[in-house]
């Protein structure tokens, strides 16, 4: 009798948390605290899919039939199916993706990339056993805070990662997002690890955050380790020649404007955009529902008031703004279930860039939040690394 009393209550208890768990699948999180969740949920799918079905097979211990019973199966059952949306909607995904990058690149890009990176690059999109054992990272060279400036006394520094073998690479440079306030260069380490053991130097670059420091200031600090690494590259083995731009959120804002106002002496082969603002001051006049970042805060605080304060200041800030002409092919990633950085203006920048002349391809992926790399081996970011690579690979090929 008390073995089937714990085992109903073990029940109900591991079908609540599963299906609170799962419900952010599709739940808007309403502030920060509850963005973690938004984020993170999707990202650890498979694991909620062990969880709810295990909640449902306890739920099928012992006396049949009750209504506790009934209660936490269903329970389970509905956390079984939320929890099952990214793997259900994976397919569909992958083929749409699949189709806008030869569309982009023609069909036989893949006949572009060496042979040797095609060796090393992820065999699949997704994985479901590296949803549980992670992505493999192998060793590589790291070099830590090096520092390319100090304006105002600020010292800015980058971290470098490198191949094992010496050697001359393509260079990626890493910006990490943050809401232009806070962040460091070892953010999202592992991407850059993993993308250097591929046979990339990878340059993780700092600047200088909001309030303190507005823009143009933070695309300045970009600009700066731009040149910096012209400069200095070849000595960690970079080739001047072949860089691409890759920033998330913030980051991604910066990359953009960075590689959209390159010259000749900063020549840009690419740019990446993971969830990366676009249309500032269209952000502003129309903010997601809900807000959790607050985003006219943010914004206020980076260029330092309203666009109807410095209408000139969110033009020039916006990357949208620049694809009226021809720029460096551009790989634009969001999740279409983006509460932070809606995707209807990746959308916008998409179209645009193509009536520009830029190829273009818009990665969306449908069950992801904004940050949804931060979980490396969760299912959105195993499909966008799997592109990402790819793209890159093409872009940067010799």
């Amino acid at each position: 009798m008390a073995i089937a009393l714990n085992l109903k209550i073990l029940a109900l208890l591991l079908s609540g948390i599963g299906l609170f768990l799962s419900a952010w699948m599709i739940i808007p999180a309403p502030n920060m605290a509850l963005l973690t969740l938004g984020v993170g949920v999707p990202e650890v799918s498979p694991w909620l899919l062990v969880l709810n079905a295990t909640a449902g097979g306890v739920s099928m211990v012992g006396v049949r039939h009750s209504w506790l019973q009934r209660l936490t199966l269903g329970a389970s059952l509905v956390g079984l199916l939320l929890s099952a949306m990214p793997l259900i909607q994976m397919p569909a995904t992958q083929q749409r993706i699949e189709v806008a990058m030869r569309e982009a690149l023609g069909t036989n890009y893949l006949e572009q990339i060496p042979n040797q990176l095609q060796i090393q690059m992820r065999s699949e999109p997704f994985s479901l056993t590296d949803s549980f054992t992670g992505i493999n990272l192998r060793e590589v060279r790291y070099t830590p805070d090096i520092q390319f400036a100090s304006p105002d006394g600020v010292s800015l520094k980058m971290d470098i990662y490198r191949p094992l073998q010496v050697g001359k690479y393509p260079a990626i440079v890493v910006i990490y997002g943050g809401s232009w306030q806070r962040g460091d260069p070892k953010q999202n380490a592992d991407f850059s690890r993993y993308m250097a053991a591929q046979g990339y130097t990878v340059f993780a670059i700092d600047y200088r955050h909001a309030p303190l420091y507005r823009f143009p200031a933070q695309l300045d600090d970009v600009l700066t380790a731009l040149a910096f690494i012209r400069q200095h590259g070849s000595e960690y083995e970079a080739d001047p020649e072949r860089i691409a731009l890759l920033g998330r959120s913030a980051g991604a804002h910066l990359a953009m404007l960075a590689a959209y106002q390159q010259s000749e002496t900063l020549p840009v082969r690419a740019v990446v955009s993971y969830y990366g603002p676009i249309d500032l001051a269209e952000g502003y006049a129309n903010p997601p529902r809900p807000d959790p970042i607050n985003s006219r805060s943010v914004l206020r605080a980076f260029l330092g008031g309203s666009p109807a304060e410095l209408p000139d200041l969110y033009q020039k800030a916006s990357p949208i703004n620049y694809a009226i002409r021809p720029q460096p092919p551009t790989l634009l990633v969001y999740g279409r279930n983006e509460h932070v950085v809606q995707v209807r203006f990746a959308q916008g920048m998409y179209h645009r860039l193509l009536a520009s002349g830029t190829t273009a391809i818009l990665l969306d992926i449908p069950w992801a939040e904004h940050a949804f790399d931060a979980i490396f081996s969760g299912p959105s970011n195993q499909l966008a690394l799997y592109y990402t690579e790819r793209f890159l690979a093409w872009a940067l090929r010799s």
